[in-house]
């Protein structure tokens, strides 16, 4: 009986044509709404921060804000926020509005139970990533606390036997900054780094890859003939080059990674797509006089949500590694503090003070291994090929 009230409101009265025709109109809801201020907002933050404050000011510092004025926000920082926005309207806020989908998905996502601990280390690196860099002033030089190890440990570094102090509950690095602090700026580089480029790359690929699918023909031919280009296109030696012209900027290096890795995607949501088209709701919404872009739009890619969240979840991960080992060799923003620039700092010590490297190591690979048994377990839960037992 449970199956028949799933689909009791499903009946044929849905599938009238006038009211699908008048649902292609532009509704403003209070969603969008809410998405176009917040957005608006940002966009007027970032051009008074780009146009009025000081280069050598923070825009809170500007606005005597006490809390925040040591926060210098960033480029990096804006694209950051705008992320987190786009986020909360696009896939939080719609999960909270239709609490009995939700019920399902984390009823399947629980019973993976490693997936559920390994959810909250993620969101435990994230809230530190987040938060920590608001409520902690930057990591400062002092040659004079250089090589400390963390607390319990006694280690001789220099020679001398050194034992480590609570003001550096981690221990210090070559240039007496405190380990704590840099794995919590580490985080948020990561952070910004994995949200920023996987959200680029998936709605890129998204788009793509449904347009090809559903209007075909020439557009489909030129589409996925660029998509076999740019997959073949030497990302790393382009990188490389921009980092010689104009210096390694964290900003770019973030747009290049979601601009030019988005082809995986288009192609598994073009092969996910083609068979969207041929459902009946997708024909009566043409039927109805539907613009193309608004079948793309409402149909095709809500319906394939689950190709782009397997995806969205397997390049996650890789955008934070490959952030981490440009770091290691060198081509990263002078002044970042990411894990791969703590790494490769600590490379030289590894025999007298190997914390430096092996602590933010360990983080990495820690963050990025619960990242990836999260994906998979999400993958399970949102994909309704795996319901098959049920």
């Amino acid at each position: 009986m449970s199956g028949e009230n799933d689909y009791a409101d499903l009946t044929f009265r849905n599938l009238n044509l006038d009211e699908e025709e008048e649902s292609t109109n532009i509704q403003v809801t209070a969603g969008s709404l809410g998405q176009i201020l917040t957005l608006g907002l940002l966009t007027v933050g970032y051009l008074f921060d780009y146009l009025v404050v000081t280069e050598n000011t923070s825009m809170f510092a500007y606005m005597g804000s006490p809390v925040l004025a040591a926060w210098d926000v960033s480029s990096v920082d804006w694209m950051f926020m705008y992320t987190l926005a786009l986020l909360l309207f696009n896939a939080v806020l719609p999960l909270y509005n239709n609490p009995r989908l939700t019920g399902y998905y984390w009823r399947q996502f629980r019973k993976n139970r490693l997936a559920v601990f390994s959810g909250w280390i993620v969101i435990g690196i994230s809230l530190m990533g987040l938060l920590g860099p608001i409520l902690l002033d930057p990591p400062t030089l002092s040659l004079t606390d250089a090589y400390l190890p963390p607390v319990g440990i006694t280690a001789r570094p220099e020679g001398t036997p050194i034992s480590g102090v609570w003001k550096y509950p981690l221990g210090t690095n070559h240039q007496g900054q405190g380990m704590l602090k840099l794995l919590v700026y580490g985080a948020r580089v990561s952070l910004q780094i994995a949200l920023i480029s996987t959200l680029v790359a998936t709605g890129i690929g998204a788009v793509v890859g449904a347009t090809g699918a559903f209007v075909g023909g020439i557009v489909d031919e030129v589409l996925f003939r660029y998509v076999d280009v740019q997959s073949v296109f030497p990302v790393f030696i382009f990188l490389l080059y921009l980092v010689y012209l104009f210096g390694a900027e964290l900003y770019y290096i973030i747009l290049i990674f979601g601009f030019f890795s988005w082809e995986g995607t288009a192609r598994l949501v073009r092969a996910e797509a083609l068979q969207r088209t041929e459902e009946a709701y997708v024909q009566a919404s043409e039927a109805a006089g539907a613009s193309r872009s608004w079948v793309i739009g409402r149909h095709i890619i809500p319906n394939v949500s689950s190709t782009i969240v397997t995806v969205a979840t397997l390049i996650l991960p890789s955008f934070v590694l490959g952030e981490a080992a440009l770091a290691f060799l060198g081509f990263s923003e002078p002044g970042t503090f990411s894990w791969g620039t703590t790494i490769a700092g600590g490379r030289g010590s590894l025999s007298t003070a190997p914390w430096i490297s092996t602590i933010p190591g360990f983080f990495l690979f820690f963050f990025v291994l619960c990242v990836n048994s999260v994906g998979d377990a999400l993958t399970d839960a949102v994909d309704p090929r795996g319901e098959s037992g049920e």
